[in-house]
């Protein structure tokens, strides 16, 4: 026995790597059923080339050398299941990569409800939980035969899956219900904690002196207006007490007329030189 050969690689990667479109398919591809990687898509998409190209070989050649060769390709596309009975070459130009993914024992295996999801389905079969015709198989990428689709089952023991229930009206009044009771206690801790900064706002208002706040300009209006009022009302009341007095001073009675002349007082200063002569007399006396 000599050394063991290196195997071929299945796959050819594309000329543009970088190709944005090409890149949006794969990745939704990828995602749909499952895949490990790329490479996976990449070998089938070489499966499909091989076959696009053996049919446009067989439209160049004559029709008696193009019915044996027409007749090996399509029997070997119907046994996995791509092409119908009645079908001819155009038919094979218009195969597509989902086709031959939906062939595939990972998805077959998810299709069918032995498995929750698409990778559920992949982990079964690596693990070595699935058979077809009661033999183990664990390649997920083994394209299944027409013939083997309906014998494909769990391998010995069958697995018991969790199944999510489908949700009645009960089970949606308990969620509405839950809902509320949580926006309701989000309500109340809003409203708990704006009292609690009111009520420190106020411990602060409180501890602070008046001096210490500080003079908005509508409050330093206010204060310049306030004497402005006060010195205007001040005026009013010493009018209105100048206007009570003055009545008063004229609302005296008259006096009498007599025939006596009224006595006509002296000044101060006269009868300070007449007490001064009263004096120089009396010491001349003397």
């Amino acid at each position: 026995m000599g050394d063991p050969k290196k195997t071929k690689k299945k796959y050819i990667r594309p000329r543009k790597p970088w190709d944005r479109t090409r890149l949006d398919e794969e990745r939704k591809l990828k995602e749909t059923y499952g895949l490990k990687n790329k490479k996976e898509l990449w070998g089938l998409e070489q499966i499909l080339k091989s076959k696009r190209q053996n049919a446009r070989k067989l439209l160049a050649l004559e029709l008696e050398r193009r019915l044996k060769r027409e007749k090996e390709l399509m029997d070997s596309l119907k046994k996995i299941g791509l092409v119908k009975e009645n079908a001819s070459l155009d038919d094979i130009l218009s195969l597509r990569i989902e086709e031959f993914l939906e062939r595939r024992l990972q998805t077959i295996v998810w299709r069918k409800g032995l498995a929750n999801t698409v990778k559920q389905a992949r982990q079964f079969i690596v693990h070595g939980h699935i058979a077809i015709n009661g033999k183990k198989v664990t390649k997920p990428s083994y394209i299944v035969k027409t013939e083997e689709e309906g014998k494909i089952n769990y391998y010995k023991k069958p697995l018991k899956l969790k199944q999510e229930k489908p949700k009645t009206k009960k089970d949606l009044k308990k969620e509405f219900k839950k809902a509320e009771s949580t926006e309701g206690a989000e309500k109340q801790l809003k409203t708990e904690g704006k009292n609690k900064d009111l009520v420190k706002e106020k411990t602060e208002t409180k501890k602070e002196s008046p001096k210490a706040e500080k003079e908005t300009p509508k409050t330093k209006k206010k204060k310049e207006e306030k004497p402005k009022k006060e010195k205007t009302e001040d005026k009013k009341t010493e009018t209105k007490e100048k206007e009570e007095k003055e009545p008063q001073k004229t609302e005296e009675k008259p006096a009498e007329k007599s025939d006596e002349k009224p006595k006509t007082e002296k000044p101060a200063f006269e009868k300070s030189r007449v007490a001064k002569t009263k004096e120089k007399e009396q010491g001349e006396e003397k």
